[in-house]
């Protein structure tokens, strides 16, 4: 397997303002600063932090605090190496344009489709999830009506400019950083008995060891909980795709990287350091009305269910807009790069890539029917086959940047502007720890877990990597066979 012959790093960025992309590719650079800072603080804010942490809760108790230290960590150095790339060379196709690169073709075309894959499944989820909601709201609509109209709403949102989903992107990830904001402030407060008007008693941090200990089903709960929470950071990468559309590229993904070990600490462990401190890990109520929620009516938070589901609703709805976002860039960056039918890497008049959009949200449509016709048979297959991805995706980020860090420096040195830490020994250790979880997850043989996850999505790899090297081998004979007609003919 051959790594493709070498090219430039990345050409020079255009100045703030061009409506040109830096890398002339026909998308255009209509991001914002104000949108790239907002999407990168709000996109390690996912509806699974508000909907699955009481999960984890149960399973852990105060240790889940842990658990999320744990995978934070991870996620804070798997962003260092992705920003390290990123920032020399900002692209619409990020980690599958450097594995492209550093590993080779097949690396590029194997985790760029799995992670549109990924994301067009996250799409039927979410519009479900969406869906939901609404319907409690307004019960006279159908919820797959609902689905329709959410999905063809942002879908209009992605079609219209790349400025448009940057402006939704940071109304949706606004919302959802003052929530947490807030609900950290107000929980504070309550902790220490000063919130007026709260009832609540100040129970300080007591809670943490009061009710069997920190870690009262013993320490290998905290690894459950790691497999529990994972999943919910899944996004944080989504800056270094939608760079390459800014204004200034290098900038917003230097600040990015730079900002995420502040972004993890406080809007995660932040927040459930508040859930399990304000009540008793095993408070009945975190599990029947979720975490956040229960925490707001033990303050006395008014309607705070309803509260809960605009603010789970706005986080559905960032998931929904960014996922179609980051499916289409990578079914346009394969595009560009041969991987793709070539129609993927045309763009409109507006810079917008139509036919990857509108093909990537073909593709989610089809599996909310799935989740509506065969919730437990076929649109199950398709949740379980995109379980590891997310961890996939970050292995072959690790690998790719213990390749491309030689690159950058034999050809452009000055444009490693953003290193990763104690290379390459924490590199190494950040491959160990995310092989070690998907070991670990083997282990969970419940219904749904990590196991079948795990053989599942192996052998969708398997069957794309296969596929990929098929079509190199192919790719490589007709170069062969061109070249003798080329001999033969002097």
């Amino acid at each position: 397997m051959t790594t493709r012959p070498p090219a430039p790093v990345a050409p020079p960025p255009a100045p703030p303002g061009n409506s040109q992309a830096p890398h002339q590719s026909g998308l255009q650079s209509g991001l914002k600063n104000r949108h790239l800072s907002m999407i990168a603080v709000g996109g390690v804010i996912g509806a699974g932090l508000f909907v699955g942490s009481a999960s984890g809760i149960a399973a852990a108790g105060p240790g889940i605090l842990l658990s999320y230290a744990l995978v934070g960590t991870l996620v804070v150095f798997v962003m260092r190496m992705l920003g390290e790339m990123a920032a020399a060379n900002p692209t619409s196709g990020s980690f599958s344009a450097y594995a492209d690169r550093a590993l080779g073709r097949w690396a590029g075309f194997s985790i760029g489709w799995l992670y549109w894959f990924f994301w067009v499944v996250v799409l039927a989820v979410e519009a479900t999830a969406g869906a939901a909601i609404l319907t409690s709201w307004v019960p006279a609509v159908p919820q797959w009506a609902w689905a329709l109209l959410v999905m063809v709403v942002l879908t209009a949102t992605n079609l219209a400019s790349v400025a448009s989903f940057g402006e939704f992107e940071f109304w949706f990830a606004g919302i959802k950083v003052v929530a947490i904001v807030c609900f950290i402030v107000l929980g504070g407060l309550a902790i220490f008995g000063v919130l007026p008007g709260s009832e609540n008693a100040a129970t300080g941090f007591s809670n943490l060891t009061a009710h069997g200990g920190f870690l009262p089903h013993g320490p290998s709960a905290i690894l459950t909980g790691v497999l529990m929470v994972v999943f919910s950071f899944m996004g944080s990468e989504i800056v270094t795709l939608a760079a390459g559309e800014s204004e200034d590229p290098r900038r917003a993904v230097t600040k990015a990287t730079k900002s995420v070990i502040w972004r993890v600490g406080v809007f995660y462990l932040g927040s459930i350091l508040v859930v399990v401190s304000l009540l008793p890990w095993n408070d009945p109520s975190i599990e029947k009305h979720g975490s956040y929620v229960a925490a707001l009516d033990t303050i006395g938070i008014p309607h705070a269910g309803q509260v809960m589901n605009v603010i789970v609703l706005t986080a559905v709805l960032s998931c929904l807009n960014s996922g179609l976002y980051t499916a289409s860039r990578m079914a346009f960056s394969l595009g560009q790069r041969g991987d793709a039918p070539k129609v993927f890497s045309r763009t409109n008049s507006r810079g917008v890539p139509q036919a990857a959009i509108l093909v990537s949200v073909a593709f989610g449509f089809i599996a909310v029917g799935f989740n509506y016709l065969w919730p437990d048979t076929v649109f199950q297959f398709l949740l379980n086959s995109s379980g590891a991805v997310a961890l996939f995706v970050w292995l072959v980020i690790c690998f790719s940047q213990l390749r491309m860090r030689g690159i950058i420096q034999r050809e452009s040195p000055e444009k490693l502007t953003v290193r990763m830490w104690l290379f390459p020994y924490l590199t190494w250790a950040t491959i160990a720890m995310i092989s070690f979880v998907l070991v670990y997850m083997l282990t969970d043989d419940s219904e749904g877990g990590g196991r079948i996850q795990v053989l599942l999505s192996v052998l969708l790899a398997a069957i794309v990597v296969a596929i990929s090297l098929v079509r190199e081998r192919l790719r490589r004979s007709a170069t062969g066979n061109s070249d003798k007609e080329a001999v033969t003919a002097r």
